[in-house]
């Protein structure tokens, strides 16, 4: 049964980033399943940014809530060592085309990628996530795109697939985790098929209002409704971490160390 209710307030939506000047316009409406959706406070994005381990205490958190969304810097480093980030995500997933870049072009096909469509809809602090099936041939993303993002204050991109022209997405200090960097434009070799509809990292399924962290370690997505949850869990295991670490240093016996070992990795 059709949502008819749900399909007029995102006509409503749309027409009013429209006329605000937020519609890039290269994706139809048709493959865009949220325009507006709650974010998560900049209180609480600050409060994960404090965090000193960032994504190892949120993972330990998903872990304990059966919750798989971790994913390891080997498979998606950061181009921009010593970067982090926490926001909410906006997301993009998209497909190869069928035709050769060649044919596309001689067919003078119109372009169908499209990350500056999610920059132009996201929200200061969002974190723009493209699904492209880890697919390194061709780039989601180039500089210009990226300083499209930096200018509409996304805070960085996580990018199941590669990008390009990573000397300037350096100089812009843009973060970025990404499978990998090609020469190869994604022009005629992708189509974006979906804007903030559910989409796929390495092996973690990402919804848009997701909350995403990221750091030397690698990316971990929180579900929305366990975001604060998992806050107020990896400050009480951080101060304990701390707790731990003076121990060692003033060289505290066994028998001090073993307790607290024991109850912090056992449960």
């Amino acid at each position: 049964m059709t949502d008819h209710s749900g399909s007029r307030q995102l006509e409503e939506e749309y027409a009013e980033f429209e006329q605000a000047g937020r519609i890039w316009g290269e994706v139809p409406l048709s493959r865009i399943r949220k325009v507006k959706f709650d974010r998560v406070s900049a209180e609480v994005t600050q409060g994960y940014l404090a965090l000193t381990d960032l994504t190892t205490t949120v993972a330990d958190s998903l872990d304990k809530y059966g919750i798989c969304g971790a994913v390891a810097w080997s498979h998606l480093p950061n181009l921009v060592p010593g970067k982090r980030v926490a926001g909410t995500a906006i997301t993009l997933r998209n497909v190869p085309e069928r035709k050769t870049p060649t044919q596309g072009t001689l067919d003078k096909d119109p372009i169908k990628m499209s990350s500056r469509e999610c920059h132009y809809l996201a929200e200061t602090g969002d974190v723009l996530v493209v699904d492209f099936g880890g697919n390194v041939e061709a780039s989601n993303m180039g500089g210009q795109s990226v300083l499209t993002a930096k200018m509409q204050g996304v805070a960085g991109a996580i990018v199941d697939g590669a990008v390009r022209d990573v000397n300037t997405i350096r100089d812009l200090e843009f973060p970025v985790w990404c499978r990998g960097g090609t020469p190869k434009t994604g022009k005629y070799r992708m189509e974006a098929i979906e804007i903030n509809g559910p989409v796929t990292v390495h092996d973690v399924l990402v919804e848009p209002g997701d909350f995403v962290v990221a750091d030397d370690s690698g990316v971990c997505f929180i579900p929305s409704h366990l975001v604060e949850v998992i806050l107020s869990e990896a400050r009480a295991t951080e101060a304990a971490e701390e707790a731990a670490r003076e121990m060692i240093r003033r060289k505290a016996p066994l028998s001090e160390l073993k307790p607290l070992f024991r109850s912090r990795y056992n449960g």
